[in-house]
């Protein structure tokens, strides 16, 4: 076992990224009978930041993702919300949590809800389906959709054949957990997933966000992360899809941007902003060159998610 230091695995933002890209094939995956229930031909409405200001907080430590997607019924097409929330660790205060939702959401949009809950953690036996209340003849009982996704990571070769990227999510989230921050096991599973994208042949817009979600989720120390990088590189220049490997490389830079970050190397995390930036708009101004010098680090985070989309300097610091 490395006894590198590995930072803590990441869950929230991965499967926010996959469920945003993939949210028919997280159900196809999930919950295959809801799912067929669905008119797929119009195209579901993210309506996450309006859950955000729902105002249902949870606490810090809590590691979970929400989604709320309005989709239409083939049955009459009915407009219904779908709460999804990925739990990944064992939390006593969810089925109140779920029920909290459920009331918040149904008083504020007038619509159906299905309530849904991926059982992301690693607790065989944790298995909650809803909450009850009872207290001197008044009593409330609020039932909610479960999977567990232990019970479909077990099966590794089916997650590698499947062409559902969901499967493929699964698998880094089964993999991230049994490393238990052994640098040597979760770079080992990283570079294994890597290569599994190359081969599934999928369009360049999924292998990126794919992407994101191993470099989100399989957080690696310094040292490993280098050499991943370069894998990276060596895998995309030598493989079938050598159209990505400039976009790769800019991701991956941009990750290392993030990871500088995470770990507190300021100093790095600007001297590689900043060759991003001279690298898309040329030489910068001194004012641009003095606010990267003088930047918090969340500061520094926000200016490099902003760099992928950004046309001009203007963009990313107004």
């Amino acid at each position: 076992m490395s006894t590198a230091a590995t930072p803590p695995a990441r869950y929230d933002l991965p499967w926010k990224a996959a469920l945003s890209h993939a949210f028919r094939r997280f159900l196809d995956f999930y919950f295959a009978d809801l799912s067929a229930l669905i008119d797929w031909r119009q195209r579901p409405r993210f309506r996450d930041k309006e859950l955000a200001r729902l105002g249902l907080g949870r606490a810090p430590d809590v590691m979970v993702a929400d989604k709320l997607v309005e989709v239409r019924l083939r049955d009459g097409a009915r407009r219904v919300l779908i709460h999804v929330e990925i739990q990944a660790q064992h939390d006593s205060r969810l089925a109140r949590r779920m029920r909290d939702y459920y009331s918040r959401i149904r008083e504020t949009y007038g619509l159906p809800v299905i309530s849904l809950v991926l059982l992301a953690d690693d607790h065989p036996s944790w298995r909650p389906e809803g909450f009850h209340e009872a207290l001197h003849g008044t009593a409330m009982t609020f039932s909610f959709g479960t999977a567990k996704l232990l019970d479909c990571a077990a099966d590794i070769d089916a997650l590698e054949a499947s062409d559902n990227p969901i499967a493929w999510v699964t698998h880094a989230h089964a993999l991230t957990q049994q490393a238990h921050h052994d640098a040597d096991e979760l770079y080992t599973a990283k570079r294994h997933l890597t290569q599994l994208l190359f081969q599934h042949g999928w369009r360049e817009r999924r292998i990126m966000v794919l992407f994101d979600v191993i470099n989100w989720m399989m957080v690696l120390p310094e040292a490993y992360e280098r050499r991943y990088l370069q894998e990276v590189i060596w895998l995309a220049k030598g493989s079938e899809m050598k159209k990505l490997f400039n976009p790769l490389e800019q991701m991956l830079i941009n990750d290392g941007i993030k990871i500088g970050l995470e770990q507190g190397r300021k100093e790095g995390a600007v001297a590689l902003l900043e060759r991003q930036l001279v690298q898309r708009f040329g030489p910068l101004p001194r004012a641009v060159s003095n606010k990267l010098a003088q930047a918090s680090l969340a500061q520094l985070e926000a200016w490099s998610d902003a760099l992928a989309a950004a046309q001009s300097l203007k963009q990313i610091f107004n």
